[in-house]
């Protein structure tokens, strides 16, 4: 496999959705109808080895068919320096495993996850210690809806 169109994941199966930051790697999952996304873990990144080992384990447990990762593009759709590391830690993905991979535009993501955090009325700590897992689920979430709408 390789990146691929987010339309040309496999059909069906569970999800993996990754929201990629330079000191963590927020990590979300579909469950096998791909109706919702749920938080699941943040992987705080140490060396490359271990943070993929860590994610595979997540993705081989659940079973998953894809990944999803979230790619950063600036307001004006244009990518920066954060949207070059997402795509750095994609083509690593793929060297140490040859999965199906798709980019979703994780626009504004980190703020929508964050005032559903602040409508649940979860306390500041709290907040930062889910933010990026919730995150990877809106971003997912975003490819979910983008994949049963066709």
């Amino acid at each position: 496999m390789a990146l691929i169109d987010l339309l040309a994941l496999p059909p069906s199966g569970p999800l993996i959705g990754i929201d990629p930051g330079s000191k963590t790697l927020g990590i979300a999952a579909s469950d096998g109808l791909r109706l919702i996304a749920s938080p699941v873990k943040t992987i705080t990144r140490t060396k490359l080895a271990k943070d993929l080992d860590t994610l595979f384990t997540l993705y081989d447990t659940r079973a998953c068919v894809g990944l999803v990762c979230g790619l950063p593009l600036n307001m004006d759709a244009s990518e920066g320096p954060r949207a070059q590391s997402a795509r750095a830690l994609v083509r690593n993905i793929l060297k140490a495993r040859d999965v199906p991979i798709a980019f979703q535009d994780e626009r504004l993501s980190t703020a929508q996850a964050t005032r559903a955090m602040l409508d649940a009325d979860l306390s500041r700590a709290r907040r930062a210690e889910l933010i990026d897992a919730s995150a990877a689920s809106v971003i997912l979430q975003t490819a979910l809806d983008r994949l049963a709408n066709g």
